[in-house]
């Protein structure tokens, strides 16, 4: 389906604003923006973006659909077409003020991804200025901020971020965000910071267990993953066998994800951890085939990780042709993960290489 263009678009919220179309959507059937909606929980971001249009197209719950539409180009890594939509949502009328403030996130995301940091940060002024500034206000001005080397702003930023919401996910986002600027000990202070918290939960002992995996403290994180089982936490026994792996003690990682899956854990996980056990011994038809396993049943986030690691198991048997073919197939699907990019320009290279050739030091997925 041919989609609109912005002025198309534009068009269509001017005559929602003067009474022609209707954006409370009263009375009118609700099957297509549901289904467009179900699509992009699920991540059938293509579907999801048609029948989003389809709405536009006639009219229905324009703001919704718009934003609808630019979440799944969003998804997709197209970032100019997302953000388009969302400055379709935004012109509008009568778009409540929570829905709004969710648009004006999703752009300044959008404008991040695509290197206009100046629109990004711009979005986040209207939204300090528009609305009580929160966590996600303030962590997204953050990691704005540190996009643009501003990192004195973007530490006052996630400072705020914290203060606002000092658990372990606001810990592990920022500290995500100075990791891929390879400001390690920035990140590592949140992470610190959010382990002065008593726990009191399962879920507050697996995500003390995250925390000091990921500062590579495999004792404290297995003690902490422990006190979690103790009290019956599915997630803590897929936690402890990457712990487990961290340390090169394959046996009770498997154990781990064995008993994960045994106690109905998500089989895409599951497998997968089993596959990186697999891949630890060297044992690639194991690992080939719990990836098939996995992939049956597994999400959008955790097929990203299955495919990823399919291609490093194709690499790892120096079968650089089948691993360019699942490289490229992993890329149509997940087009914002430009590692793979970069590593499919290796393989390409690579490929009808005699076996015997290198291949690169490729990581995993968990």
């Amino acid at each position: 389906m041919r989609r609109k263009t912005t002025r198309g678009k534009m068009l269509a919220c001017v005559l929602c604003c003067v009474g022609l179309l209707s954006f409370s959507g009263c009375g009118e059937n609700t099957d297509t923006f549901d289904q467009a909606s179900q699509d992009l929980e699920q991540g059938n971001y293509t579907y999801a973006l048609s029948g989003f249009q389809q709405c536009i197209d006639e009219g229905l719950f324009l703001a919704r659909s718009y934003r609808g539409a630019g979440l799944s180009c969003l998804r997709q890594a197209d970032y100019e077409e997302a953000i388009d939509y969302f400055t379709g949502a935004l012109g509008c009328e009568k778009v409540e003020e929570k829905l709004r403030k969710d648009i004006l996130l999703y752009r300044a995301t959008a404008y991040m991804k695509s290197g206009n940091y100046s629109d990004a940060m711009a979005d986040c002024q209207t939204l300090a200025q528009d609305f009580e500034k929160d966590a996600d206000i303030c962590f997204l001005t953050g990691s704005i901020a540190l996009a643009m080397d501003g990192y004195e702003e973007a530490a006052r930023e996630f400072d705020q971020a914290f203060a606002e919401s000092s658990d372990y996910d606001t810990a592990i986002r920022i500290y995500q965000q100075y990791i891929q600027r390879e400001m390690e000990a920035d990140g590592t202070r949140y992470l610190e910071a959010s382990l002065e918290v008593t726990p009191k939960t399962a879920e507050d002992y697996c995500e003390r267990g995250r925390i000091y995996y990921f500062m590579e403290d495999y004792n404290k994180a297995a003690s902490e993953l422990i006190e979690a089982l103790n009290q019956d936490s599915t997630e803590a026994r897929l936690l402890l066998g990457m712990v487990y792996l961290a340390q090169h003690d394959v046996g009770n990682a498997r154990a781990m994800y064995q008993d994960f899956l045994a106690q109905d854990g998500s089989p895409g996980r599951g497998y997968n951890g089993l596959a990186l056990c697999d891949l630890e011994e060297n044992n690639y038809p194991d690992a080939l085939s719990n990836i098939a396993k996995g992939i049956q049943d597994a999400t959008t986030e955790e097929m990203q990780s299955l495919l990823y690691n399919e291609i490093v198991v194709y690499e790892r048997m120096l079968d650089f042709d089948a691993a360019r073919e699942k490289a490229e197939e992993y890329t149509a699907m997940f087009p914002e993960d430009t590692g793979v990019k970069r590593e499919l320009a290796f393989l390409e290279s690579r490929s009808g290489s005699p076996q015997e050739e290198e291949t690169t030091e490729d990581g995993v997925q968990q």
